[in-house]
């Protein structure tokens, strides 16, 4: 199983930069960057850095660890666009890009940027269109596409990527729609969970895929969760309390839940850092705790 951070979009640049450079020494295996333009909280008003010049910056600074977008929100950029986005980036980053893709949920970035949300379905099916729009520039010389959504003509895209294919990750656990879209397109896929999520839409996704005509084998799957080291279950409790998954408590819980997950089918694990200190230096030594203690008991 692979073991991947996640910077949030509020860290400083110099902070993003000395995180990922961290993890490219210690042996993390990706850093992973949100898509999103400003703060899901009444307070707009702190800093929010751009997912694709950040990638682009990481893809020359930090050699090594593959890159993605957790996940790019489709309503904000013309899929051929974002097509030509990602495959520059993957060729300056050598051929690292992982391509997270999304329908877009933030409601309030849409409606300060004037980019129209649409309803659940409505993003769905735009998702859907972007998938075949995006995957047809990347493996096609030229790509005519008249959706409902979008429209192409004999567009080309040059250069492409350096991988082929550059992988193509769907984000969401929605069980009719996002994770059809995943069995169609998908190279990868992404979901927040515990381990007993992670399983049970697995065998949602298997079933997708059996649907599609497709093996689910070819998809890799990835998890989100927060990162608790401590050794008082109170306060990893507290943290439970938020709603998302915690990989939480002493090294040695930490450990048996990184097993589950591997037991579970899940091929990367991604640590968010919303929760951790804002403080660099003092993320960065948590992420070494885990990493060197906990996931060598994992094994």
């Amino acid at each position: 199983m692979r073991y991947s951070f996640w910077p949030g979009p509020n860290n400083s640049w110099e902070d993003t930069l000395a995180i990922a450079q961290h993890a490219e020494r210690t042996g993390w295996d990706g850093i992973w960057y949100a898509d999103h333009f400003m703060p899901n909280a009444e307070d707009t008003s702190g800093p929010t850095s751009e997912c694709w010049t950040t990638l682009a910056a990481l893809a020359v600074a930090v050699p090594r660890v593959r890159l993605g977008s957790l996940v790019v929100g489709n309503m904000y950029r013309h899929p051929a666009v974002l097509a030509k986005m990602a495959a520059n980036v993957d060729v300056i980053s050598g051929g690292r890009l992982v391509l997270g893709l999304g329908s877009g949920w933030q409601q309030n970035e849409h409606e300060a940027y004037g980019i129209p949300f649409s309803t659940v379905g409505g993003r769905l099916r735009r998702l859907e269109e972007a998938c075949q729009v995006i995957k047809g520039l990347f493996e096609q010389e030229k790509t005519t596409f008249a959706g409902k959504f979008y429209t192409l003509t004999n567009a080309p895209l040059a250069p492409k990527p350096a991988q082929r294919p550059l992988p193509l990750l769907i984000g969401g656990g929605g069980e009719q729609k996002t994770m059809r879209i995943a069995a169609r397109y998908a190279n990868e896929w992404n979901v927040w969970g515990t381990p007993a999520v992670l399983r049970q839409k697995m065998a949602v996704l298997a079933e997708r895929c059996r649907e599609e005509g497709r093996n689910p084998a070819e998809i890799k799957r990835s998890a989100n969760a927060l990162l608790v080291l401590s050794d008082d279950p109170a306060v990893v409790e507290r943290a439970r309390g938020t709603g998302r998954p915690i990989v939480g408590g002493t090294v040695a819980q930490v450990a048996e839940t990184l097993r589950e997950y591997r037991d579970a089918g899940v091929d990367e694990l991604i640590i968010g850092d919303f929760n951790l200190p804002r403080d660099a230096a003092q993320k960065t030594a948590i992420m070494d705790r885990f990493l060197h203690e906990a996931v060598p008991l994992a094994r």
